[in-house]
């Protein structure tokens, strides 16, 4: 592909960094990417499938990270880094001061979409333990201008306080179940709502869970017909596929 300047212009709320040069590739902004030499950021891909690219932080060092970050910007947002620690979480709000920081989501958002009321997203959880992974969810779907309400704690151990919320639970247009343990609070769920389950297992249990392989095979194996399951601890993509379930509703379509 040749090197060509490409359309996107830098977002006003980037908050600094440098005009668009020749290591933008490609002349149409939805395809494009900026290459950083040990990445290649693509600010417009929420343009291309209506999500964003996100930033897995592990592994990454924090120069890394917050050169990622600020490529991203240049893009009309959201821009998220996942699993952060504080410490990196500093650093990117030092460079653009107007990123929020979710502690227990291990999230940094910057650029979040207006909240879309007649969207509903619901968030559950089996237990408290399970808020690290429900809160990544939570925070991309309203990242991506979804409206979240909260369900924690209701898990099968205490079953009647599931049902306290089910009037809610049948107006939602998608349910994201976070569970550790044996995973059962997905398939009670998907016996009671009308709407997708997205299933997020948790690595919240003891020996015999594995780390969350246990309510992995829960939820694959469950016998309501619109659970479908993400990977062991990945809110972020059940926020991200909740999003898009719901996407026409939020574009008034």
């Amino acid at each position: 592909m040749k090197h060509a300047r490409s359309s996107i212009s830098r977002h006003p709320r980037a908050g600094g960094g440098p005009e668009l040069d020749s290591r933008f590739r490609g002349n149409d902004s939805k395809i494009s990417f900026e290459d950083l030499g040990f990445a290649k950021g693509e600010p417009h891909r929420i343009s291309r499938q209506g999500f964003p690219e996100a930033i897995y932080c592990p592994g990454k060092t924090t120069e890394q990270i917050v050169k990622i970050f600020g490529s991203l910007c240049k893009g009309p947002g959201p821009v998220l880094a996942t699993r952060t620690t504080p410490e990196v979480a500093q650093a990117i709000q030092k460079a653009y001061p107007k990123a929020a920081y979710h502690s227990q989501a291990r999230l940094v958002v910057w650029g979040a979409r207006r909240i879309e009321a007649k969207t509903k997203v619901v968030v559950a959880t089996g237990g408290t333990s399970d808020l690290p992974v429900a809160e990544e969810a939570a925070v991309t779907a309203e990242a991506l201008g979804r409206h979240v309400a909260r369900m924690y704690d209701v898990g099968v151990a205490g079953i009647h306080r599931l049902l306290e919320h089910r009037n809610e639970l049948e107006t939602a247009d998608v349910v994201v179940v976070c569970a550790g343990m044996e995973g059962a609070l997905a398939s009670v769920v998907g016996g009671i709502v009308r709407c997708p389950v997205i299933a997020v297992p948790t690595s919240v249990g003891y020996g015999a869970h594995f780390q969350g392989l246990a309510p992995l095979l829960t939820m694959l194996n469950s016998c309501a017909s619109n659970v479908s399951v993400v990977n062991i601890d990945n809110g972020f993509s059940a926020g991200v596929i909740a999003s898009l379930i719901t996407a026409r509703k939020y574009e008034g379509k």
